[in-house]
C-alpha cells in the first residue's frame, strides 16, 4: 500500500523505513556469487563481510554469524565464495545489507579451501613435523628423479646436476604430472625409488601450473607415501610462489626444479676452491707452527741456564758457604758461651766446698761416731774428736771445755 504524503503532510522517517524493511524482507534468499574482499572478525556472534561483484564494481555488505563463517572453512580475503543471502534493512540506520545464512568457497576458492582443510589435518597427525624430517646425504650414490617425460623440469635437473657434480648418476622415473592417474604413478615410482639399495635421495619434479595443474601434488595418498618414505625427499614442484602439500612433507623444499639440482649435489668446482684453500690453510697453520716453536725453542736456548747449567748452581754454592759459616760462627760462639758458664758455675762450686774452707786454715771436728761437733755442747771433757783439716786429720782430746756467750 503506497503511503501518501505531501510537503505540508509528510511521513514520519521510521514509518517510511519500516516501510522500506518490510517490502525489502518479503524477497526470498537466493544464492549469489561473489569475491570477499574484507572479512571484519569480531569478539561477537555477529560477523561482517563485503562481497564485490567478479566482474562489475559493485559491492555489498554481508552479515552472518560466527558459526556460519567457521563452517565455510579456512576463507581469507580474495577468496570466490557461493552465499544464501537474504536482503535485510537496518531499521536504526536504513541502510541496506544482506544477511548470508550459508557460505561455500566456489570455484578455485573451492580448492583452496579443500586444501587448506588438508593441510590443517595432515598437520596436525605431525607429517609436517620438522623433527622428522631426515637430512639429505652431502654427496649421493645415485640420485632418484620423479617428473614428465621429456619435460623442462627433467632436463632442468639434469642439467644442473651434471654441471655441478659431472660424476653423479641420476635414476630416472617418468610418470604424468597432472591428471586423475598422476597420482597412483608419482607413488608407484616413489616406492620403487625408494627400496633401491643405492638411490639416496628422491627429486620429485615439475614445472609451474594453475592450480588444478598442480592438483595431484596435494593429494593426501601422495602426503602419507612421502612421509613414510625412508629415503630423503626433495619436493621441487611448480615456482616459488606455488605450495602444495608436497613441499610441506617433503624432507626439503626446492623453489624450483634448478634449485633442487643445487641442492642435492655439491657444486665440484666450489669444493676444489674449499679443498685447496683448506690445504692452504693447514699448510700456513703447520707452517706458522714450525717457525713459532722454532722462535720459542731459540729463546730457550738462549736463557743463561741453558747456556752454562752451572750457573745456576754459583748462587746455591754461594748462599751454601754463608750459611755455613754463619753456622760455625754460631757453634762457636755458643760453645765459648757455655764454657764461660761453665767456669762461673766451677768457680761458685768451689767457692761453696768445704774444701775451700778447710784450705782457709778452719777444721772440720767429728765424734767418734763421726757426727759432726758444732758446738761446744756437743762434747765433754776427755771425749775423743777428729779434726779434718786440708791436707788430713787429727786425733783430739777433750782437755776442756768453755762455753762463749753470744753478744
Amino acid at each position: 500500500m503506497a503511503l501518501s504524503s505531501s510537503p505540508e503532510q509528510p511521513q514520519p522517517l521510521r514509518t517510511v523505513v519500516a516501510a522500506t524493511k518490510d517490502w525489502v524482507e518479503r524477497l526470498n534468499p537466493i544464492w549469489v556469487e561473489g569475491q570477499l574482499i574484507e572479512i571484519k572478525r569480531r569478539s561477537g556472534i555477529t560477523q561482517f563481510l563485503t562481497m564485490r561483484d567478479t566482474l562489475a564494481e559493485v559491492s555489498v555488505t554481508l552479515s552472518t554469524t560466527l558459526a556460519v563463517l567457521d563452517a565455510a572453512g579456512p576463507i581469507t580475503e580474495g577468496t570466490v565464495v557461493a552465499a544464501w543471502v537474504k536482503p535485510t534493512v537496518w531499521s536504526k540506520s536504513g541502510g541496506l545489507t544482506f544477511e548470508c545464512r550459508e557460505l561455500r568457497p566456489s570455484g578455485e576458492g573451492r580448492l583452496l579451501a579443500a586444501i587448506e582443510q588438508r593441510k590443517r589435518m595432515l598437520q596436525a597427525e605431525g607429517l609436517f613435523d620438522p623433527a622428522r624430517k631426515q637430512r639429505l646425504p652431502f654427496l649421493p650414490r645415485r640420485i632418484g628423479l620423479i617428473t614428465g617425460a621429456a619435460s623442462a623440469a627433467e632436463r632442468d635437473v639434469i642439467e644442473n646436476i651434471a654441471r655441478r657434480w659431472p660424476a653423479a648418476i641420476v635414476e630416472v622415473r617418468n610418470t604424468l604430472v597432472q591428471g586423475p592417474a598422476a597420482v597412483e604413478q608419482v607413488i608407484d615410482a616413489l616406492r620403487a625409488l625408494d627400496a633401491h639399495p643405492e638411490v639416496d635421495v628422491i627429486i620429485i619434479a615439475r614445472g609451474g601450473g594453475s592450480l588444478e595443474d598442480l592438483l595431484a601434488f596435494s593429494d593426501e595418498s601422495l602426503a602419507r607415501a612421502v612421509f613414510a618414505c625412508k629415503t630423503p625427499v626433495v619436493s621441487a614442484i611448480g615456482h616459488e610462489t606455488d605450495t602444495p602439500i608436497l613441499d610441506l612433507v617433503a624432507d626439503l623444499r626446492a623453489s624450483t626444479p634448478t634449485d633442487a639440482a643445487k641442492r642435492v649435489v655439491p657444486d665440484a668446482a666450489a669444493e676444489a676452491a674449499n679443498v685447496a684453500a683448506a690445504i692452504g690453510r693447514v699448510r700456513q697453520a703447520v707452517s706458522t707452527r714450525v717457525v713459532s716453536e722454532q722462535r720459542r725453542l731459540e729463546e730457550l736456548r738462549s736463557r743463561p741456564v741453558l747456556l752454562d747449567p752451572s750457573a745456576s748452581l754459583t748462587g746455591h754454592f754461594e748462599r751454601l758457604d754463608a750459611s755455613r759459616e754463619r753456622l760455625v760462627r754460631a757453634i762457636n760462639g755458643r760453645v765459648r758461651e757455655e764454657h764461660l758458664g761453665l767456669s762461673h758455675t766451677i768457680e761458685r762450686v768451689r767457692a761453696l766446698s768445704p774444701r775451700a774452707t778447710l784450705q782457709r786454715g778452719y777444721a772440720i771436728l767429728s765424734d767418734a761416731e763421726g757426727g759432726t761437733v758444732d758446738r761446744v755442747a756437743a762434747t765433754a771433757k776427755g771425749a775423743k774428736l777428729t779434726a779434718r783439716l786440708a791436707d788430713g786429720q787429727l786425733g783430739l782430746s777433750v782437755t776442756k771445755t768453755e762455753l762463749v756467750e753470744q753478744p
